[in-house]
């Protein structure tokens, strides 16, 4: 999904707490010292001490988890873990003139985990186009009557759809009801619904559902935010989120309750589609998998233009601009049905319109060789795409080497209302966003993150990975220099949610918290162990936990040990806080040959000790220091531990024997890692 707007929403709120200034530490707003207020009880920036956590927190689902054996330190997939895996077979027309979608699809719901299953969940998305739900702050372009459910069998059983039933059991643990339920269904009207089985489903054993259903695809000016349009009047479609699927049901929670309000994202079983799609003829279809029938929905002339696209980088023209209507851009015939299978993925996505441009070319992927990049646009739309294939190609080719190969056959480039969201093998955008959205094939395509609470999994670890890219596009090493510095500007607003809140209700700075605030983390890490271990061992964890789902705690386990550091300070600060570093250089003594300099931290969250000492430029070569590392003949890094702070003391006093040069100046955390309110008191000059 594309974080402008997101991005300029967190970038106005820095702006507005750059301008307050902060009061001096013990006094309030007005200068007056707190100290001397009778009744006031000094909090621990003024009595010079504070606490440091060093572990990390544990919810119970996480020790449930931990408990049965599917998840544990390691960071891991444990002995016992397991996840649903949900296989759609789908068929569905598309009527241009209503904007109506009528389908029917066999859901195969293999239960591997060792829990009967007493209830279903499904997602219907498209009732957040309905008047009566809850939304988030999206808008959809026209209020419809959402997804509409005409036929819902389970296991040849057909469910009343107008009887009233039980809601869902929240927790897995919650003991079965006395008597036997009947087969029902709830929430219909809802973005969620649930569905209370008659006989439960044994675990490791399968459930099949048969469902018939329409909805209306909205189109129109009024819509906000991405998926809220779905249609360019009659003649270009782009569907998300348009058919029945199951809820997540997993080994930390159970089933995933929280509801779609628009913004936050998804969280979805990986299986096997093999859908088919009716539109009229001429219209070209795109979509998640490989086309399986080219010979009955293409001409002859542009299959042999497909034969092409993996002989060379060049870009192919598979139907052109000029190129109209059954028997011209498509084979003949007044309806044609396009069928796609995908296989291990956690969604389906496609885009269809009436004229359709299609140019194809390759991208060659590491330990793989070359696949398509397939890009479809309206014409009067072409500037937008003149350099998407290229962006594409670089980011599967750049990402394959950073994390892991790109695991798909294919990916495609679709045009439309929602210019900046992702799908398996398909990304609704044009070059704007097409790194962005390329990245997203690896979280949460590959790795199936649960966005509804944790987004910053998905979009935070994708908005790091576009810095590197574009570095690597421009032929430039990626600079990370005063990201993690940055976060003290905004740490303090009561409205930023910490990372750990689930982003489903983050608020107003759901864009800090889910998309800027991972990188700032992640340079700061790289500021400890260095940018190219996070890299490594990040690459490390994509291989580990690829086509399953990690949550936050396997992800900070994991890095931890293949870090093989101590982590549980940094990680909980980070997460589950919103606290800063807030360091400065209090004083510098020398006396005797050795200078002494105290540090101070003021803020909760600790850090490394990093500092650039600036020495005059005539004199003798200086001792060997502890920690110290020579940049050039005048400039010296020395570095302390964080271990420094852990005793709970808000100064250090750092000691630096330098021989006889002076020191001109010395800047603590010359590379702007740790969050601080105020770098300006970080620089000692002579």
């Amino acid at each position: 999904m594309s974080s402008r707007n997101l991005f300029l929403c967190a970038l106005g709120s820095l702006l507005v707490l750059m301008a307050q200034p902060a009061p001096l530490a013990g006094q309030d707003r007005a200068g007056q010292n707190l100290a001397d207020v009778p009744g006031y009880l000094q909090p621990s920036i003024a009595t010079g001490h504070r606490a440091i956590r060093r572990d990390i927190p544990l919810t119970n689902a996480i020790r449930s988890a931990m408990d049965q054996g599917t998840r544990d330190f390691t960071g891991k997939p444990g002995p016992n873990y397991w996840q649903l895996q949900t296989d759609y077979t789908i068929e569905v027309r598309l009527d241009p003139q209503t904007q109506i979608l009528s389908g029917s699809e066999t859901i195969i719901v293999h239960n591997n985990s060792g829990d009967e299953l007493t209830q279903i969940l499904l997602h219907l998305d498209h009732n957040i186009f309905r008047g009566l739900v809850p939304r988030g702050s999206s808008v959809p372009a026209e209020n419809t009557e959402g997804m509409v459910i005409t036929s819902l069998r389970v296991n040849g059983e057909s469910v009343d759809l107008y009887a009233r039933s039980p809601r869902l059991q929240r927790r897995r643990d919650q003991p079965a009801p006395a008597v036997k339920p009947a087969l029902s269904v709830s929430g219909l009207d809802q973005t969620v619904a649930h569905i209370t089985l008659s006989e439960p489903v044994p675990a490791k054993s399968i459930v099949t559902l048969e469902i018939e259903w329409n909805t209306k695809l909205p189109g129109g000016p009024n819509g906000q935010a991405h998926r809220m349009t779905q249609r360019w009047g009659n003649t270009l479609f782009q569907p998300t989120q348009w058919f029945p699927r199951i809820g997540k049901y997993d080994d930390l929670r159970g089933w995933e309750t929280n509801v779609y309000l628009g913004p936050a994202e998804f969280y979805n079983n990986f299986g096997r589609f093999d859908v088919k799609i009716d539109v009229p003829g001429g219209w070209i279809v795109s979509g998640t998998g490989v086309l399986q029938n080219p010979e009955e929905v293409l001409t002859a002339d542009a299959r042999a233009q497909l034969a092409k696209v993996l002989d060379s980088n060049e870009t192919i023209t598979i139907v052109g601009e000029d190129v109209t209507g059954p028997g011209n851009a498509t084979a003949p015939g007044k309806n044609l049905t396009w069928h796609f299978i995908a296989e291990n993925v956690n969604d389906f996505a496609w885009a269809t319109a009436e004229k359709f441009v299609w140019k194809a070319s390759r991208a060659t992927i590491p330990g793989k060789g070359p696949i398509p990049i397939h890009m479809l646009y309206t014409p009067e739309r072409a500037h937008l795409f003149e350099n998407a294939i290229a962006l594409t190609r670089h980011a599967l080719e750049f990402y394959s080497e950073l994390w892991a190969p790109y695991p798909f056959p294919q990916l495609t480039l679709q045009d439309g209302p929602s210019a900046g969201m992702e799908y398996p093998m398909v990304i609704n955008s044009n070059q704007g966003a097409a790194d962005h959205e390329a990245a997203h094939q690896w979280w949460p395509m590959m790795l199936g993150i649960n966005e509804t609470r944790y987004g910053w999994m998905d979009e935070g670890f994708n908005t790091y990975m576009n810095i590197l890219s574009r570095a690597d596009r421009d032929g430039e090493k990626a600079d990370l220099t005063g990201r993690g510095q940055s976060y003290g500007r905004i740490s303090g607003n009561e409205d930023e949610p910490m990372m750990m809140w689930s982003a489903n209700y983050a608020g107003d700075l759901y864009g800090f918290q889910t998309y800027q605030k991972a990188p700032l983390m992640l340079a700061m890490l790289g500021g400890i162990v260095g940018d190219a271990a996070v890299q490594e061992a990040m690459s490390n964890y994509t291989k580990t936990w690829a086509f399953k789902h990690p949550s936050p705690w396997d992800f900070v386990f994991l890095m931890s040990n293949e870090l093989e550091m101590d982590l549980g300070w940094f990680w909980y600060y980070w997460l589950w806080t919103t606290e800063t570093v807030d360091g400065s250089i209090e004083s510098v003594v020398s006396s005797n040959g050795e200078t002494v300099v105290r540090i101070r931290q003021d803020g909760q969250m600790p850090s490394p000790i990093v500092l650039e000492i600036h020495l005059a430029e005539a004199g003798p070569l200086i001792p060997s220091v502890p920690g110290a590392s020579m940049i050039d003949e005048q400039t010296v890094i020395v570095r302390w531990p964080v271990d420094v702070w852990f005793d709970g003391n808000r100064t250090f006093d750092a000691k630096l024997t330098l021989g006889k040069r002076e020191i001109e100046k010395i800047i603590l955390d010359p590379e702007g890692r740790f969050p601080d309110s105020n770098p300006a008191d970080n620089v000692w000059e002579r």
